[in-house]
């Protein structure tokens, strides 16, 4: 059986744009992958651990918790063994409390990629391959969230380029959100439920491939 474990932010935790509800886990775009890749005669698991404001490696100031890199190495020893582990963060690296830059982002994506190569697993186990997600560019944020985010798509326009070039410095796999989805029209951050729906069969086609050569040259798409 292959393992996938998804470590993400809201985008993947499946948040209903202007609410605090969340979509059922066959509507997000994590089970919409496992129900794909089931239907692929694939023997498959995906495991989620995604939390709303999760960021790559940086404190929110209003909620303890939120960086992604504090616990990961642990949460890769207790879901070993994996065959892929897939990193969808970045978007809260750009709430309106940070300066961050793209090419800092993609540092924090480094440092993730990094925590998860040298996991304490248990000998004999695989050192999991790796997909670099990047998030879909937000656009004007609307409602409670505007605040939050002001400011952001502006900074954030490059994170797609960042990553895909921090992905092939390091040997991982990666895909461009953007490529197939735009982010909710809704909030103008999120993913809406149809988005779920198209990023998790884009990335069940990615995936079913990579799965059938891991460990041969890392793709990248977008």
């Amino acid at each position: 059986m292959h393992h996938i474990f998804v470590y993400g932010d809201s985008l993947a935790w499946g948040i209903i744009p202007l609410s605090r509800n969340r979509l059922p886990f066959e509507a997000r775009w994590p089970g919409v992958l496992e129900a794909d890749l089931l239907a692929m005669g694939l023997s498959v698991r995906v495991t989620e651990d995604c939390l709303n404001g999760r960021r790559t490696v940086f404190e929110d100031p209003f909620k303890p918790g939120r960086n992604g890199l504090f616990g990961l190495e642990q949460r890769i020893e207790s879901q070993s063994p994996l065959n892929l582990v897939i990193l969808c963060l970045g978007t809260n690296d750009f709430q309106a409390v940070h300066t961050t830059t793209p090419w800092q982002s993609a540092q924090g994506i480094l440092a993730l990629v990094t925590a998860i190569r040298r996991a304490p697993i248990e000998p004999g186990m695989p050192i999991p391959e790796i997909l670099i997600v990047a998030p879909p560019l937000m656009t004007e944020p609307k409602g409670p969230i505007a605040p939050k985010f002001a400011g952001a798509p502006a900074r954030s326009a490059a994170l797609a380029l960042a990553y895909s070039e921090v992905a092939r410095e390091l040997r991982c796999h990666f895909f461009d959100a953007g490529s197939v989805i735009p982010s909710s029209a809704v909030d103008g951050v999120h993913l809406d439920a149809d988005q779920h729906l198209r990023l998790g069969h884009a990335l069940a086609l990615v995936i079913a491939g990579l799965l059938s050569h891991i460990g041969a040259q890392p793709l990248h798409h977008g």
